[in-house]
């Protein structure tokens, strides 16, 4: 059966200062806003995840609600994994290999630099850096969820928010 990952950097979030934790920095006005348009853009395109898995820090998680949001999935049903956010790529891959069977698409809410190499990783594509609030859809062809692993999938999709705004 098909399985479809969708891996969303977290948005543009304030900045790292003396006063809050990298951990518990929120997204500003700009994230907000990248966070809706990339939940907007997901939905016009009939994306539409089965489960939503999230680093528990602040930005990524607040990302996670946004498109959740836009796409009517229940906030409540987000799961949070602690080690996505400082876990490295192996935390991003046992997130997709723990995940149950009965889902095909799975959306990961993470940082970067670990997010960018786990989707070049598992593409074996080229992205650069992934843009603050940015989407990577990797789609995996007749595959479980615990066989993923190193180029097994195909890129579809990388998608900024400013590619989003720019085609409005």
């Amino acid at each position: 059966m098909k399985k479809t990952l969708i891996l969303v950097r977290h948005a543009t979030a304030e900045d790292q200062s003396f006063r809050v934790k990298d951990f518990d920095r929120d997204l500003n006005n700009k994230g907000l806003s990248e966070a809706a348009s990339m939940g907007k853009w997901l939905a016009e395109s009939k994306v539409s995840p089965d489960i939503f898995v999230s680093s528990p820090a602040s930005r990524a998680y607040k990302t996670a609600e946004i498109i959740a949001d836009e796409l009517g999935f229940s906030k409540s049903s987000i799961i949070s994994r602690a080690n996505v956010y400082d876990g490295g790529p192996k935390a991003y891959l046992s997130a997709v290999t723990e995940t149950p069977e009965t889902f095909s698409r799975l959306i990961l809410f993470g940082h970067n630099p670990d997010i960018t190499y786990f989707a070049e990783y598992l593409s074996g594509a080229n992205i650069g850096s992934m843009k603050k609030g940015s989407v990577v859809i990797i789609d995996f062809e007749d595959q479980k969820w615990e066989e993923i692993s190193a180029r097994t999938g195909n890129l579809i999709t990388y998608k900024t928010p400013k590619q989003t705004r720019d085609s409005d």
